[in-house]
């Protein structure tokens, strides 16, 4: 690793006329410094947008939970521009292997919070920060540590011209610092922010709610719409993506700031958001069994991320397998999206005991009130959702744990899911 790190050092620097010092980001930082100490220089020769992640799964690395479909779909969207792009960071190849190989012109970097606490001149074209929700405490120490360094993403932003905050209005935590960001000039700020949507939700216009200069949200006629330095761009509509649910519309609408503010064109984005097609392991659609359809979510290792799963399917009330390895996070906010959206819960695995509790016990359902069933594991919890659904009812895995009390990662239980449907499908 030491000589790989001198021999990126010698090639940046030679590139660059400068110093450079590259600081492994397994340890929690990546970082290209030219010149002296105090300096803040563009981290490296090329475009740079960094996404901040909102969970790992584990503390040794392997990214199991973060804004993958931002990173992913940005990429997407610049790559049709014809730019030379890159995903890297925790969504698959590190950040400074790419950079190692001249691998592009422009990279998406999805950026942990533990490599964020330790940085100090990271400096984005263009920073992207979705939500603040509790996580990490076990490692920051308290919420307000993790929010920090959450927010080390923009710290930086004034040393690079012409850079941009992409913010979600949509969360609490974020819109209390867009109103701090307004009440200073542009000058003084020193970047542009772009504000997704409102506190209503996402197709509000900060621009009409408090003055915002920017804003991005969906269309009284159902439009995403980008408003940037003066400009209305008006893109696609909702109801044409392929990724499913207010999140990921939301998560479209991030992207698309981002590639306007790179100055991808109208059409180019708007092709683009349309031919997106849904990550594995992020409300995929897997096939059926017997008239039911089934949707991998295993990446859903946390609350937050099973509560936007919920209302991802309109009218629709998903049979939603729950459990894995309990995570101690409360449940309150998980029964209350149940009872709203679901037509029954499955719960599994080691969290079985706790989850029960927090829904009151099992429930058979058959007065027209949520159903609650208890299962082993996972394919256990997979018959007994079956068994529970009619034609034409949505099979979910959205699953609110980690995986590993029964599998190796999200990934493997994941597949094992698909394989279920593939050999129930096969059976009916």
């Amino acid at each position: 690793m030491e000589q790989l790190f001198n021999a990126l050092q010698q090639q940046i620097a030679k590139e660059m006329g400068s110093t450079v010092s590259l600081i492994d980001e397994d340890y929690g930082q990546l970082e290209a410094l030219a010149g002296g100490e105090d300096q803040y220089p563009v981290t490296f020769p090329c475009v740079l947008i960094g996404i901040p992640e909102t969970l790992w799964e584990n503390l040794k690395g392997n990214l199991q939970h973060g804004k993958t479909t931002v990173t992913a779909l940005t990429n997407h969207l610049l790559r049709a521009a014809g730019m030379a792009s890159a995903a890297v960071g925790n969504i698959g190849d590190t950040c400074i292997s790419a950079v190692g190989a001249n691998a592009a012109d422009v990279y998406v970097a999805e950026v942990s919070s533990f490599q964020l606490e330790s940085t100090s001149r990271f400096a984005p074209n263009v920073a992207v920060l979705l939500n603040i929700t509790p996580d990490h405490i076990e490692w920051h120490g308290t919420l307000d540590a993790y929010a920090a360094a959450k927010w080390k993403v923009i710290a930086n932003l004034s040393h690079t011209p012409n850079s941009a905050a992409v913010l979600c209005a949509t969360d609490d935590a974020v819109r209390a610092r867009i109103r701090e960001l307004r009440s200073v000039t542009p000058d003084e700020r020193g970047f542009d922010y772009v504000p997704i949507g409102t506190k209503d939700g996402i197709a509000g216009d900060m621009r009409a709610r408090c003055g915002s200069e920017n804003a991005a949200f969906v269309s009284a006629d159902g439009v995403l719409t980008v408003a940037f330095r003066g400009v209305e761009h008006r893109l696609c509509a909702a109801s044409d993506l392929q990724i499913k649910g207010d999140h990921n519309t939301e998560n479209a609408l991030v992207a698309a700031s981002c590639a306007i503010a790179l100055g991808v064109g109208d059409a180019l984005v708007a092709q683009s958001l349309r031919s997106f097609a849904p990550l594995e392991h992020r409300i995929e659609p897997c096939g059926s069994v017997a008239g039911v359809a089934c949707y991998n979510d295993s990446k859903a290792t946390n609350v937050d991320a099973t509560l936007k799963a919920f209302s991802a399917f309109g009218s629709a009330r998903p049979i939603v397998l729950l459990g894995g390895h309990d995570k101690g996070t409360d449940l309150a906010p998980l029964v209350a999206a149940a009872h709203e959206h679901a037509k029954a819960v499955v719960i599994f695995g080691e969290a079985r005991e706790r989850f029960l509790a927090a829904f009151g016990g099992e429930c058979s359902g058959e007065d027209g009130t949520l159903a609650v069933i208890a299962a082993n594991h996972m394919e256990d919890a997979f018959d007994a959702g079956l068994a529970a659904a009619a034609p034409g009812d949505v099979l979910l895995l959205s699953p609110a744990c980690s995986s590993f009390d029964e599998f190796t990662c999200y990934e493997q239980r994941g597949d094992v899911f698909k394989e279920l449907v593939a050999v129930r499908s096969a059976e009916a």
